[in-house]
This record gives C-alpha cells, sequence and structure tokens, in this order.
C-alpha cells in the first residue's frame, strides 16, 4: 500500500480547530452548561407542533430557496426579499461571505479575541487575518480597525455585542469607522445577541445597512429563539451581496425543520421577548454579584459575562467544574460565562466567590 497522502491545499495547515462549549458529564458533578451561549428555555410555542410536521418529510429535500422563511424575513424587518439570504446558522453564513469576497492575496480585518469562527473561516479561503487587538476596556478599537485596511482589505467584521467579552461599539463611533472604510470594502455587522442590546446608544445594523451598499447585517435563530440546534442564520444586505450568499450557499443546508421552526419562531415574538428580559435580569444579577465580589467585568450586551483571568483561567474553569457548571476558557485570556437558569447562576456565582477568596 502506498504512504502517499492525497494532495491537500496548504491553507489547511495550522488551521485552528473551533472548540464548541464543554457539555456537562453525564453523572458528573457538571449538572448545568454554561459554556455555548445556549438559551436555557425551551422552544418557543407554536415550534415543537411546526418541527414534529415537518419530520413526516424527511424523505423530501427542504425547499433550496428557504422561500416562506426569506418572506417572513424581509417583512419582519421591512427589506426586500431579494436582500435576504439564509445558512446553517451565522456561522454558515459568514463562512459564505468569507467565501464570496475573499482569498489567497486578500485581507480580512477583526478585532481580537472576538468570535472564533472567523480566523478559520479566512484561513480556508486562503485570505490573510489581520487581527487588531481590542482596547484595555475589550472593546472593538474601530480608529485602529480603520487604519488596518488596505487596498488588499475585502472584508471586515464588527462583532457586535462582541464575542467573548459582550461589549459594544456605539452608534458615533461605527458611523465614523464606516465613513472611514472604502466603499468597495465589505463590512459585516455580526449581530447574533443583538436581542440581548439595553443600551440605546447601540445601533440596530439595519439602519446602517438601509444607507450603505458596502454594510451587511449578521442574525441568527441559535440564541435568543433556542434553535441552536437546528442551524439557521441570516444576513441582510443589498442585492449584490444578498445574490453572492446564495451562490455560495450548501445546496438545501438549511433543513425545514430548521425553516420552519424559524418561521413559528417569528411569529411568536411576545414570549420571545419576555423570556430575553428575563434572561437580561439575569445577566445583570450576574454582573452585580461578580462586581460585589471584587471582580472586574466589562460592561456587557450579551447573553454572557467575561473574566479576564490570565494564567489563572483553567484553574477557574476547573474550580466551577467541581462545583457544577461548565463555562468556556481561554486558556491564558480569560473566561466566557453564559447566563442561564438562576440555579445555575447561583452555582456559578458561588463557585467564583470562592475561587477569589482563595487567590
Amino acid at each position: 500500500m502506498s504512504e502517499t497522502s492525497p494532495k491537500l491545499r496548504a491553507e489547511l495547515e495550522g488551521i485552528p480547530t473551533y472548540k464548541p462549549g464543554k457539555p456537562a458529564a453525564a453523572g458528573g458533578p457538571a449538572a448545568y452548561k454554561l459554556s455555548s451561549n445556549e438559551n436555557p428555555y425551551p422552544p418557543l410555542p407554536g415550534v415543537m407542533e411546526k418541527v414534529t410536521a415537518a419530520a413526516c418529510s424527511l424523505n423530501r429535500y427542504p425547499d433550496l430557496a428557504c422561500t416562506a422563511l426569506t418572506h417572513e424575513l424581509a417583512e419582519r424587518f421591512d427589506v426586500p426579499v431579494s436582500h435576504v439570504a439564509t445558512g446553517t446558522g451565522s456561522v454558515g453564513v459568514a463562512q459564505q461571505l468569507v467565501q464570496s469576497t475573499s482569498g489567497p492575496g486578500d485581507e480580512i480585518v477583526y478585532a481580537w479575541r472576538s468570535f472564533e469562527a472567523y480566523p478559520i473561516i479566512s484561513q480556508i479561503s486562503g485570505a490573510t487575518s489581520v487581527q487588531v487587538p481590542l482596547t484595555p476596556g475589550e472593546v472593538h478599537d474601530l480608529d485602529a480597525m480603520a487604519d488596518a485596511v488596505t487596498d488588499r482589505t475585502r472584508l471586515i467584521f464588527v462583532c457586535n455585542p462582541n464575542n467573548p467579552t459582550g461589549t459594544v461599539v456605539r452608534r458615533a463611533e461605527l458611523e465614523r469607522f464606516l465613513d472611514r472604510v472604502p466603499d468597495d470594502v465589505l463590512v459585516v455587522l455580526d449581530e447574533a445577541y443583538r436581542e440581548f442590546i439595553r443600551d440605546e446608544e447601540v445601533p440596530d445594523g439595519l439602519t446602517l445597512y438601509r444607507e450603505r451598499p458596502n454594510v451587511c447585517v449578521l442574525r441568527t435563530f441559535s440564541k435568543a429563539y433556542g434553535l441552536a440546534g437546528l442551524r439557521v442564520g441570516f444576513a441582510i444586505a443589498h442585492e449584490p451581496v444578498a445574490d453572492a450568499l446564495r451562490k455560495t450557499a450548501v445546496p438545501f443546508g438549511v433543513s425545514r425543520l430548521a425553516q420552519e421552526a424559524a418561521i413559528a419562531s417569528l411569529r411568536a415574538e411576545d414570549e420571545l421577548l419576555g423570556r430575553v428580559g428575563s434572561l437580561v435580569c439575569e445577566r445583570n444579577r450576574v454582573v452585580d454579584g461578580l462586581r460585589a465580589q471584587g471582580w472586574t467585568v466589562p460592561e456587557t450586551q450579551a447573553n454572557f459575562v467575561w473574566l479576564r483571568l490570565g494564567e489563572r483561567t483553567v484553574a477557574f474553569a476547573e474550580a466551577c467544574e467541581r462545583a457544577g457548571v461548565v463555562v468556556r476558557p481561554f486558556p491564558g485570556e480569560g473566561v466566557r460565562v453564559t447566563v442561564g437558569e438562576a440555579e445555575a447562576n447561583d452555582i456559578f456565582l458561588k463557585a467564583a466567590g470562592e475561587f477569589r477568596n482563595g487567590m
């Protein structure tokens, strides 16, 4: 047998592996998973009925164009149908955006640390990542990001709120940044956590998209809507970009179950707002509790909190797991902790307090 392997693309060498949040071990001490920014609530009313009915046709392909969902989104956000494109979660659509804009010799600019999929999908395309450090306050340094734009820049990701820090960029600074970006560079406002924002100075990305053809807004049903397991997200962008997204989409990638669940979720907005409001209240309680213990916690507008722990990151995560909650460590940097059920948040706060007392 030959020991020669098939030739693969050189760009795949050294690609960092996406690390999902660690699950709570079955039968182990960790009872709650606070590592993946999942919604602790079950699907919204009406979703299970639609999914169950759709499951009867699993022998058939789903609607390739996601026609009903696309029209529902266009009506919900008051945009042309031709400006809506769907995909397998917001990360799937983000990869389509990279495929549509960037290849070898091109550059993709984003803050760091930010969403860990950005360097992966950039390297897969063969493009060069240009990572711009966050400010000391854990916020996007938009001035430095604008300075990093060159004639090779094709795409810029602005994660707002930022994952994993939860911090936001506000209207004036974002508009000033967009004014500096060339019109032929696509700016993607990744708003996966948009529903959790309570800061009135943070603009809805759709208001910026309406005025600027080079702005694309990225959203998901995985977080606030609680459909993480069904993988459905969408982008709203002007027609040339939206059309490119349809060309780069995996055929039949969004299942019929996902399409039906997303439509039902959009129609349960009152219940959604109530659940999100409850999670925001819990978020505030967790932040207040951590600060009362003496921790430095950046202002978060997402459904998670961030603690920069440096060399103590792994030890902190292990202490939380022993206490009964799994958090998401970024070794050498910090931990991201999802706001979950009140019981899980109580366990986390107790573990955080005990860890700090032992420092």
